[in-house]
């Protein structure tokens, strides 16, 4: 029998109640089988291809080596590491031995946010539609409700739901946690009228598509295939027209390889199909002769998923200098069907899945359907996926907030066929991931909030808190006023996964997953609502209106140096934008909000919410008053 020990494979843990859980010893079987343990490698390789380091630190070499520095330079080293190392990734090659060690100096800490405390709204992209939206929001409204908040409201911040790519084609993935790749951005959310080159097209078959997406925005549901028909039509036809771009051009060669890479991979979706398992087994791994052959025969295709790519990176620069300081969210994992897997399926642990054992707010615990990293394989490709995925969620970001910010510590994996219930936690060295974000993040000159929701191990706090990341705090979780919260954290009441206001107070919330089926824990929920109508003064009857008012005049009290309003709450809406246990019975990330961007900065409850965050103090609304205290 292999030890999962050295392998960082545990053989329980204690769930979200405290008690402890053991995992089924087939799943750690199969977890280490594919790790690659066997009866003839029972350990894990012993070899550190990384070393990590802080600014100033010499430590001494086994033999004499070339350091060739991140900038390009060689340095012939002896016996010690030169404390002046840059901060940066650098590269040690032994002159016998020829073996190659990755040098990565961090600041180890991560920039705390600037002009802090302030606040911000936490908006899914896709549901804020305004008069000019093509049936979905888009990067130009992103712009706007941007611009309006820092210039109106005195906003510091928009958090935004992952924007990373989706696969091309049909059908379009609705969740923005489920992405093809997190390296690149969904093209879905650009505004075809902002396109360069656009005003010269207006008119004629394009004034035509702009009208069918506008009228797309009827519906309460977004309809993403729809609307991706009507914008990739249009953007075809700019592309047929594009003459060529110095920008473009510069901007392509400065991205270089990655770029090429993703793009040929949308090539081979659009002759082949979505998931790149099922291609013809010679476009199946991308170092393949036939895969570049593909990429020069089919050079122009290549070149327009390319050209969309920048199209995202433009409008998305364009939003994040109207005032506030975009933050982006990291999902936890990637399809494993998409090009992520594809190009790094060396790295990833494919016929696994992440996810979450039971709680006491999902039973059956959940599948996510995400493979998982293995973290033996990213440590022998010193990083490089992780540093690239990093990377790739700052650009244009003035703050990043971590989806599940535990799975930089373990992972619970679940074997595929298997329940949510039959998974085990894997460790991974989350001090030197840990050391990326922060260089990352320092070179960016981006905060990092990490979602610590869940079942969380102390240590990951702790180690947090080390390194300045703001913790996340949730109304919905915590036990205390927001006047005790951690200033170190961002605060909030809800997040996309749980109940809005509307939803929790009226009871429809609990009466949707029981017609759903979900086996929702009622006791839970409802001491929950005690506790709320407790602590902050709201009758059990109240009003929506009334208690999104009166719990948001109390988060305004928080000291954390960041608050966010969900854009649900502000219009009362009562279903919450993903049900977790779904699939099909829900209209997970499909639900758009019931009033325009131009409503919403009508909205006399959005000024009220605005000036409570901003100062908690009183503040008058349509529905009554926002308040500062809970007496």
């Amino acid at each position: 029998m292999i030890d999962p020990g050295p392998w960082g494979v545990q053989e329980g843990y204690h769930d979200a109640m405290g008690a402890w859980r053991t995992s089924p010893p087939a799943t750690i079987e199969a977890v280490l089988r594919t790790m690659g343990a066997s009866e003839h490698r029972p350990l894990p390789p012993a070899e550190d291809p990384v070393m990590f380091l802080r600014p100033g630190e010499s430590p001494a070499i086994g033999a004499p080596s070339i350091l060739r520095t991140e900038d390009g330079g060689e340095i012939r080293v002896d016996d010690h590491l030169p404390p002046d190392l840059a901060l940066g990734y650098h590269v040690l090659t032994g002159l016998d031995s020829g073996s190659s060690t990755t040098v990565v100096v961090s600041p180890g800490r991560c920039p705390l946010p600037p002009g802090a405390p302030t606040w911000g709204w936490a908006v899914q992209l896709y549901a804020m539609r305004s008069e000019s939206s093509w049936g979905m929001g888009d990067l130009a409204d992103l712009r706007r409700l941007a611009r309006w908040s820092a210039d109106e409201l005195g906003a510091g911040l928009v958090l935004v739901n992952p924007l990373h790519s989706a696969l091309p084609g049909f059908p379009q993935a609705a969740s923005p946690y489920f992405p093809s790749s997190r390296r690149f951005r969904n093209p879905l959310y650009v505004r075809v009228e902002d396109v360069p080159g656009a005003s010269d097209c207006l008119g004629g078959r394009l004034d035509g598509l702009a009208a069918a997406g506008r009228a797309l925005n009827g519906g309460r549901l977004v309809d993403r295939d729809a609307v991706w028909r009507l914008k990739l039509d249009a953007l075809q036809q700019l592309f047929d027209d594009f003459a060529g771009d110095a920008r473009f051009d510069g901007w392509r060669a400065a991205e270089g390889p990655p770029l090429h890479a993703y793009a040929t991979f949308c090539a081979l979706v659009d002759r082949y199909g979505q998931d790149w398992r099922a291609w013809p087994e010679s476009y199946r791994h991308p170092d393949r002769p036939e895969v570049a052959a593909f990429g020069r025969d089919h050079e122009p295709r290549v070149r327009f998923h390319q050209w969309l790519q920048w199209l995202v990176d433009l409008q998305l620069m364009s939003a994040s200098e109207a005032g506030v300081a975009v933050m982006h969210d990291l999902a936890v994992g990637v399809d494993p069907g998409g090009a992520d897997a594809w190009l790094w399926q060396d790295v990833f642990a494919l016929d696994m899945a992440v996810g979450a054992p039971p709680d006491e707010f999902n039973t059956r615990g959940q599948d996510w359907g995400l493979p998982p990293f293995d973290p033996w394989r990213l440590r022998d490709a010193a990083y490089g996926p992780f540093v690239e995925t990093i990377r790739a969620s700052l650009r244009h970001a003035g703050g990043l907030r971590i989806d599940h910010v535990m799975g930089l510590f373990r992972l619970f994996w679940i074997p595929r066929g298997e329940s949510a219930a039959a998974g085990a936690y894997v460790r991974y060295p989350a001090k030197e991931l840990l050391d990326i974000v922060a260089l990352e993040c320092h070179r960016a000159g981006a905060y990092v909030v990490g979602e610590d929701l869940g079942t969380v191990e102390d240590q990951v706090r702790e180690e947090m808190a080390a390194r300045d990341m703001l913790s996340y705090r949730l109304l919905w979780f915590e036990d205390r006023r927001p006047a005790d919260y951690p200033d170190r954290a961002m605060a909030a009441i809800t997040t996309h996964d749980l109940p809005t206001v509307a939803g929790l107070w009226t009871g429809s919330d609990l009466d949707d997953q029981r017609r759903l089926g979900m086996e929702p824990n009622e006791e839970s929920t409802e001491a929950m609502c005690r506790r709320l109508q407790d602590m902050f003064g709201v009758d059990a009857d109240a009003s929506a209106d009334e208690a999104v008012t009166r719990l948001y005049g109390a988060l305004g009290t928080a000291p954390c140096v960041l608050l966010a309003a969900a854009l649900d709450d502000v219009l009362a809406v009562a279903e919450r934008p993903n049900m977790p246990g779904t699939v099909d019975s829900w209209p997970n990330w499909t639900i758009a909000l019931p009033a325009t961007l131009e409503e919403l900065m009508a909205e006399p409850r959005a000024r009220a919410i605005a000036q409570a965050l901003t100062r908690g103090t009183v503040a008058e609304a349509g529905s009554g008053a926002v308040s500062g205290t809970s007496e």
